[in-house]
């Protein structure tokens, strides 16, 4: 088996690369090297089993062409290859749409014209909901919940982009789906919630729960944005690796299909939270401080995974207390791999 991943550098994409390596796979690699810890992950997988790695720009048509023409034999495509936080979006539009939009087009079209017939899978992301503002939030326990989805967003809830990243990545999310019918292109799509996990090198503007335990381990406070009570439904890098698997064996069941992927209603963490857990693990006060909140920034989002529990078979196996501790030791353990941030907000 052949499988092409783009952005597979980065932190999901490593962790779905080594995965697929220990099963005998040869493995393509597509990165720019772009982001923070990349080298460090690719550096990482090469001694791993058949690992070729292609430093490419998803921005570059022609070069995505000559990669999906030399491997149009690939046997399954993960497209993971973005940029992935709202915040940049905000600064640097253009650069967020010619990644997100452009560059996911470029994908399509390059699979398109090599006749490529091997599933195709889309990473997008619960942004493509917007904030919700007309779905009641409430306060109860502390954090904020929805007052009549008990179950989470489901995938027929209306698309309401908000913040450029929102834009992109929705563009991307409707082409890849409309691929499939247009062209009949092997197109699935994953509405990610909050994915972390294993070398997850945390930054300023994603990757919180990352984020939040490399701050507090190397001694930084951090700065959250909002008042600390908005939730996300958290999900294990393996569960996320488990769900990929799942779509790919369905076949034709998930074809040209969007799918929430999430820790579901029963994982749910406010930012708080994560706070008192850390301090927990310390055994003494985490530094945090507020700040206003952040263009887009949704209160509550929870996914409601029952399409992916009913047409994949698939569910979370790893609850939120043990994946935090699975991480937290990690990091522990890590510690030199990680470059003391000059500022440290969530």
């Amino acid at each position: 088996m052949k499988t092409i991943i783009t952005g597979g550098a980065g932190f999901i994409g490593s962790n779905a690369a080594a995965r697929y390596l220990r099963r005998g796979h040869h493995v393509v690699v597509v990165d720019n090297l772009c982001r923070e810890g990349v080298q460090r992950n690719l550096d990482w997988l090469r001694d791993q089993g058949s690992l070729e790695f292609v430093r490419l720009d998803i921005r570059d048509a022609d070069g995505m062409a000559g990669l999906f023409r030399e491997h149009r034999d690939a046997g399954q495509v993960l497209h993971l290859a973005a940029q992935v936080a709202v915040t940049t979006s905000v600064t640097a539009p253009r650069e967020d749409f010619e990644v997100n939009a452009l560059g996911s087009f470029n994908v399509l079209e390059a699979a398109r014209l090599s006749g490529m017939t091997a599933p195709i899978l889309y990473s997008s992301t619960n942004k493509v909901y917007g904030e919700m503002t007309e779905v009641g939030v409430v306060e109860a326990n502390g954090r904020y919940q929805y007052r009549s989805l008990p179950d989470g967003v489901p995938e027929h809830r209306n698309l309401d982009f908000h913040s450029p990243y929102g834009c992109s990545k929705g563009t991307a999310d409707q082409y890849f789906i409309d691929y499939h019918r247009i062209y009949g292109l092997r197109t699935i799509v994953f509405r990610q919630s909050c994915i972390y996990g294993y070398r997850q090198f945390g930054v300023e503007d994603q990757g919180w729960v990352a984020w939040f335990m490399i701050a507090a381990q190397l001694g930084h406070p951090v700065t959250i944005f909002g008042d600390g009570r908005q939730v996300r439904d958290i999900l294990f890098v393996d569960d996320l690796l488990d769900a990929y698997d799942a779509a790919f064996a369905a076949g034709d069941k998930a074809i040209g299909r969007a799918f929430n992927i999430g820790g579901g209603p029963a994982n749910v963490l406010s930012l708080l939270e994560l706070v008192a857990y850390i301090e927990q693990r310390q055994g003494g006060r985490f530094p945090h401080g507020f700040a206003e909140w952040r263009p887009g920034d949704q209160k509550v989002f929870v996914s409601d995974i029952a399409r992916a529990r009913r047409e994949l078979g698939w569910s979370p196996q790893i609850g939120y207390p043990q994946g935090l501790g699975l991480l937290y030791d990690w990091i522990a353990r890590n510690r030199e791999m990680f470059v003391e941030p000059t500022s440290v907000p969530a």
